[in-house]
């Protein structure tokens, strides 16, 4: 490695303005970093990989400096045990594990039987190294590595990984395409370092490949064999927690101070109860080690053979406490039972998620919802400490923070109560009015009927689109060479009834959120005639429609809709409030997608949500596991949900007509998802068994998220539909 190497990086790393590329080449190569990889293409050399094979995989590759100051940050090392602990074992990843534990039963205990390795353990490991498959890391392995080859404190170490990892690319046992994984090099489903996986990786589902990114059974049988050849000891236990006398000296604990039972004993060390320690599994002059993670205040836990095990995982003794407590929980225990001693606890995911819509109701923008304790969500935990006068506004999204806002909570913004307008029942049934511009002269929007619909009819050399007069609601989007986007109903009613299908418009508020029975469903400008405002042809030769509905008696609100027609659909709900008070609003575009089969069908976006649940009355919040579909085990066959907290894209996989609809939002934390399912649907004259040709995901702002509009403010709900073959 030249100087002129570690200078560039050392650049690099100080100068914002040129962030890291991962992946890309650089317009100028550094000689210095060149010269390091032609050092390791001797060595690879060595191990049977050709020069011209070094060079394919590694033309264009350029360092990465942002991986050399995670050397020295390590969470495992720079966290707090009690906070690296609770985003690691919290009840997400609690009930994610047992549905784990549940849907690969059969393989687990094939897997136990064959390894000694038992179900919770496996799983353990796991969710804490990806969280069950979500989290694989996303920087270029072969990029981290080749830096941290050519610079750092390391360079022997990640050399031999790169090597390893360049051998089971050039064997066939991984592609270089796409290969992604952590900073320091590990990857798949339980994040296995090169070097590890080319000794250890098994063949689990039996397919004549070690697979551990795309197949379960290959990362979990892996996996047991890692913790058997570790030294795993079937039946045993890892450790139990348990209490040390008053004044006991802690230079006695440590991971390699390990005495017998009997010794433990006549310390005065006892189980939790104050009883003599036995216990169950273990040997009676079996030896054990002593953890005081916290000092002598925390937890006490005495440690076995298997608790090591674990720890040559990951050499860092908050890891193996993270997979030894995340396992007995998955085994239904209760946890550790002694406190952390500290006053402000870490928080699990789901309480950073309360505690961020807690600072949202408090009209903080800090983004999305997500449990991502991000700058923004920092500094606005900052001003609601110095809000409530703390002392110390640090920002830290803890416990504390967390009570002190649920005591001081904000009643949320109830939907404005809204009266039928006076003149609603007259407009509903007065003629359409088309048009205020000449829209015969625009290329590409033409007035006609759609399936014996009057519509705007749109056409591209991208797409087509068809938007009806009645409702102003989108019926039909078919991109070039596809298939129609939209289901509509071939059993709907006549007019005035609603249409069902396409994308009505429920407006200024959703189903009857916060209204009487005084008013129709879905609000007032779905049965109205709606008025084209505005069409013009964009540059890129996308076709723009402004679209309004009739301006309603004793309504201070306006809308307008804008519909943008190309390579992806885009429509914009415009609400101004034109009073001289708030208002708040429900809305939603009620979006029918087509689909081959309802009952095949997977979304993917609102795995973690919390959701409400019609079938239950909306009283209490759940949360998602995985991907929605109609095959929950909750409730299988049917879904009237609201998703809350939502992050604001979608995407809709449909494996029998082989496409992806993905679906993005803005100004909207909700999503609805619904479908009656085939029993609902028989009493339903205009859906029948036509339930399984369609999924309602809409764009919304429904349940908890409701919008207060200032007087004289406007906002605006957005979504973007595109299709990608699946």
């Amino acid at each position: 490695m030249t100087k002129r190497f570690l200078l560039l990086l050392a650049s690099l790393l100080a100068s914002p303005a040129l962030p890291a590329q991962p992946g890309m080449a650089q317009a100028t190569p550094d000689p210095g970093f060149a010269g390091c990889l032609a050092t390791l293409q001797a060595a690879a050399a060595r191990q049977g990989i050709s020069a011209d094979r070094f060079a394919a995989l590694t033309v264009g590759l350029q360092p990465d400096p942002g991986v050399l100051p995670l050397l020295d940050a390590q969470p495992e090392f720079t966290t707090p045990i009690w906070d690296y602990l609770a985003a690691l074992v919290d009840t997400q990843r609690v009930e994610d594990g047992q549905a784990m534990l549940a849907r690969h039963r059969a393989l687990l205990d094939r897997l136990s039987s064959e390894y000694g390795v038992d179900p919770a353990t496996i799983v353990a490991v796991w969710g804490v190294e990806s969280d069950y498959g979500r989290v694989f890391g996303k920087r270029p392995l072969l990029q981290s590595l080749a830096t941290l080859s050519c610079a750092g404190r390391r360079q022997p170490f990640f050399r031999s990984e790169l090597l390893a990892l360049l051998k089971l690319i050039d064997q066939g046992d991984l592609r270089a395409e796409g290969l992604t994984g952590s900073w320091a090099g590990a990857f798949g489903h339980t994040q296995f370092m090169p070097s590890t996986y080319a000794r250890i990786a098994v063949d689990g589902d039996g397919d004549g490949r070690r697979d551990l990114v795309a197949s379960i059974p290959d990362a979990l049988a892996s996996t047991a064999n890692y913790l058997k050849r570790a030294g795993w000891r079937s039946g045993e236990p890892w450790g139990i927690e348990v209490r040390v006398p008053a004044g006991f000296n802690p230079a006695k604990a440590g991971r390699t101070q390990r005495r017998p039972l009997a010794d433990w004993r006549a310390l005065g060390v006892t189980t939790l109860q104050g009883n003599a320690i036995t216990p169950a599994g273990v040997a009676a002059d079996a030896r054990a080690a002593l953890l005081l993670p916290a000092g002598n205040k925390g937890p006490a836990l005495l440690v076995f053979r298997n608790y090591d095990a674990i720890y040559s995982y990951n050499a860092a003794e908050s890891y193996a406490l993270a997979i030894a407590t995340l396992a007995d929980l998955l085994r239904g225990g209760d946890g550790l039972a002694t406190a952390w001693p500290t006053d402000d606890p870490g928080l699990g995911r789901y309480e950073r998620r309360q505690l961020q819509s807690l600072l949202v109701a408090r009209g903080h923008a800090i983004g999305q919802v997500d449990g991502m304790i991000g700058t923004a969500s920092r500094r606005a935990i900052q001003a609601e400490q110095q809000r409530l006068g703390w002392a110390r506004a640090d920002g830290r999204a803890g416990r504390r923070i967390l009570q002190a806002l649920q005591a001081d909570p904000v009643p949320a913004a109830a939907s404005t109560r809204f009266t039928l307008p006076s003149n609603h029942q007259q407009l509903a049934r007065s003629p359409a009015v088309r048009s205020t511009s000449t829209v015969q002269q625009i290329q590409g929007v033409t007035s006609g009927q759609f399936q014996g619909l009057d519509a705007w009819l749109v056409e591209t050399p991208q797409a087509t689109a068809a938007i009806s007069v009645f409702g102003g609601q989108l019926l039909s989007y078919v991109p070039r060479g596809g298939q129609d986007v939209m289901w509509l109903s071939p059993r709907r009613a006549d007019l005035p009834t609603p249409i069902r299908g396409g994308s009505p418009v429920c407006w200024p508020y959703f189903g009857r959120q916060g209204q009487g029975n005084d008013v129709p469903s879905h609000g007032f400008v779905r049965t109205l005639p709606w008025e084209l405002k505005q069409a013009r042809k964009l540059v890129d030769g996308n076709i723009e429609l402004t679209l309004a509905p009739p301006v309603l008696d004793n309504l201070a609100l306006r809308l307008q809709m804008v519909v943008t027609v190309g390579a992806t659909l885009q429509q914009q709900l415009i609400t101004e409030n034109t009073g001289t008070v708030p208002a708040t609003i429900t809305q939603a575009l009620h979006n029918y997608f087509r689909v081959g089969d309802a009952g095949r069908v997977d979304v993917d976006g609102v795995d973690g949500l919390e959701y409400l649940d019609k079938y239950e009355n909306y009283a209490q919040s759940r949360r998602q596991q995985g991907p929605w579909n109609l095959r929950d085990p909750r409730d299988p066959g049917r879904s009237d949900r609201i998703y809350t907290g939502a992050g604001g894209r979608y995407v809709l996989r449909d494996p029998v007509l082989k496409r992806r609809i993905t679906l993005e939002t803005q100004g909207s934390r909700a999503l609805v998802a619904w479908n009656p399912g085939a029993e609902a649907a028989a009493g339903m004259a205009d859906v029948g068994d036509g339930w399984r040709d369609y999924v309602c995901l809409e764009a919304a702002n429904a349940g908890p998220d409701v919008v207060t509009i200032p007087a004289g403010g406007r906002h605006m709900l957005q979504q973007t539909l595109s299709v990608q073959p699946l």
